[in-house]
């Protein structure tokens, strides 16, 4: 029930479209009850008249059933044209609140879902509810007032007959019922499967070539086949339970009209039922069943959508771990001081990435993090924008733990350069233009020549305007980095987050990007995670983490002398003995 009343919420914004539906559902479903009723009539008493009469009334009778007919066409056009908007209009409702609870949802959500079947609920399970909220209603509601308008009119013509018939319908309805709860899982598992199916191929598309590097194609193709079989056996599953069914039920429909003319012709061979009232009994036979076709076809359609509908629930009824607390207010002119108080983290309960730290970092400075790969550092700055919360302790900003603040506001005042650079499919100015809504073109220009970009920009055909690809592809991993950099130069935030800004850049690169970092970060707080541990030596702090937490912190000079991990990691890199040691 609980499920039937969210989705029933979707329908209240088309109220109007929905009662006009079933007003044209009410009248195409009076008009054909109405059929067998005339020729019941003009067989029964209006033949016996005089050809005169006949002529004189078979013309009111003719324009009569006309007019019904285009009163019926116009209904028939509303109820598929515009009923079938509705149920559009409704799947884009539901796209967009899951597209937007999408955006809700925290990093936690995606670290353990996939691209893929994300995208099979945004698109194939919508598109079968769509067809169930348009369709569901109206099959129910025809279907119903034709099984009942029929079954009264047969009652009646004859009611043992009737009655008969009655017993064959439970037959029907029982069996329905009963592979109904088996059909539910099967379907909800053709969900489960073509979700796995999209997920093998958005992996392997979105990483093509990283499988062409490694020459993977024959590996991808063994787990898409893996996948792609896992679905198949599971449609093939759900076709042959259809097949038993729909057999089966068309078997009970044939038994029906066997019971009928068996039973009518012992009628009429007793003298208790007229041939013409059997002719008649056995042409609302054939709108008794329709509907009954129409319910037990409904049933694919109803269990793909209920589906599709569940999944839809499973996704907009995930909390996000990060939430804003009641009450909480925007964070305004932003210092900059910055407190990690006994702060501890770990992912999903398991064990602690972070264990007690304690790290205060003074407005305007700069504090730089090294160590090995699995120490923590991203996930301590990730604790900052709230990405992610703290299992225990807190993050203080001047003074306040980041908690009381808007999410938004707390966001909007840090800026982010991250190792792995995403870019938009668009072009070079939307993708600089994202750092900050509205911004000019003398600004976006501005944040470009910032980051040293704006001479190579011009130099491209179509300038701001060259398109970068999906994901940047069309770019090199130094342009991509530096766009990545001009954003935040264009959103000009009072806290940045440098998280290896410039792993991707050639050393010339480098250093005309070290000097714009540098200048962005003047009397600014600074956190940057370092690999080139040359980008660091004028931090005002570093602090070395290892699994272990905090092990070294000081100045690069003090480090050195001290010749800890710190100064064996200096050491290597700079004698060239192992560059990766230190990311």
């Amino acid at each position: 029930m609980q499920i039937f009343k969210k989705f029933i919420a979707y329908y209240k914004p088309y109220r109007l479209l929905f009662y006009m539906d079933m007003l044209c559902a009410l009248v195409v479903s009076c008009i054909d009850l109405s059929f067998p009723l005339i020729l019941s009539y003009l067989a029964g008493s209006f033949f016996t008249r005089s050809a005169q009469d006949i002529l004189r009334s078979l013309t009111v009778i003719g324009i009569a059933m006309v007019a019904l007919y285009i009163l019926r066409y116009f209904c028939q056009y509303f109820i598929t044209s515009w009923g079938h908007i509705m149920g559009a209009r409704m799947e884009s409702d539901m796209r967009r609140d899951l597209f937007y609870h999408f955006q809700k949802l925290s990093f936690s959500y995606y670290d353990r879902s996939n691209t893929g079947e994300m995208m099979s609920k945004l698109i194939s399970d919508l598109f079968d509810i769509s067809e169930l909220a348009h369709h569901g209603p109206e099959n129910i509601f025809i279907s119903v007032l034709k099984i009942a308008g029929s079954f009264i009119i047969l009652m009646f013509i004859n009611v043992k007959l009737t009655l008969i018939l009655l017993l064959v319908t439970a037959a029907i309805i029982v069996y329905s019922f009963y592979q109904n709860s088996r059909m539910g899982r099967i379907f909800y598992d053709n969900r489960v499967k073509i979700a796995a199916v999209n997920s093998s191929v958005q992996d392997s598309l979105a990483g093509i070539r990283v499988v062409k590097s490694f020459v993977g194609e024959e590996a991808e193709k063994r787990k898409f086949n893996k996948s792609n079989r896992a679905f198949l056996d599971s449609k093939v599953a759900s076709y042959q339970m259809m097949g038993r069914y729909f057999a089966l039920n068309t078997f009970f429909e044939g038994l029906l009209y066997t019971v009928v003319i068996i039973t009518g012709g012992w009628l009429i061979s007793k003298g208790s039922l007229r041939v013409a009232d059997l002719a008649v009994y056995i042409l609302y036979i054939n709108i008794y069943i329709n509907p009954i076709d129409v319910l037990i076809n409904f049933t694919e359609q109803f269990q793909k959508g209920y589906a599709g509908f569940r999944r839809f629930l499973e996704v907009v009824g995930t909390q996000p771990d990060v939430t804003e607390e009641i009450g909480a207010v925007p964070l305004g002119q932003v210092k900059g001081d910055i407190e990690y108080r006994n702060v501890s983290f770990s992912y999903d309960d398991e064990t602690n990435v972070l264990e007690n730290i304690n790290i205060k970092i003074p407005a305007g400075s700069n504090i730089a993090l090294v160590g090995p790969s699995g120490g923590g550092k991203t996930t301590l700055c990730s604790l900052l924008p709230r990405f992610y919360d703290v299992t225990a302790g807190s993050v203080i900003i001047d003074g306040h733990d980041i908690r009381e603040f808007t999410l938004a506001s707390l966001r909007g005042a840090i800026g982010v350069v991250q190792q792995d650079v995403y870019l938009f499919a668009g072009s070079i100015r939307e993708n600089i233009a994202y750092g900050r809504v509205g911004a000019t073109e003398a600004e976006i220009v501005e944040a470009a020549k910032n980051a040293n970009l704006h001479e190579w920009i011009l130099s491209l055909e179509d300038g701001y305007d060259t398109y970068v690809g999906e994901r940047g592809v069309r770019l090199s991993g130094g342009q991509k980095q530096r766009i990545s950099i001009a954003r935040v130069f264009l959103k000009n935030p009072p806290i940045l987050i440098l998280d290896e800004a410039t792993s991707a850049l050639d050393n010339e690169s480098e250093r005309y990007i070290q000097q714009s970092l540098e200048k962005l970060a003047k009397d600014r707080t600074t956190i940057v995670i370092a690999h080139r541990l040359s980008t660091i030596r004028n931090s005002d702090e570093i602090i070395v983490i290892t699994d272990e937490g905090i092990v070294e912190r000081g100045s690069h000079g003090v480090l050195l002398e001290g010749g800890g991990l710190y100064a064996r990691y200096y050491n290597m890199q700079f004698e060239g003995l192992g560059v990766d040691s230190a990311q």
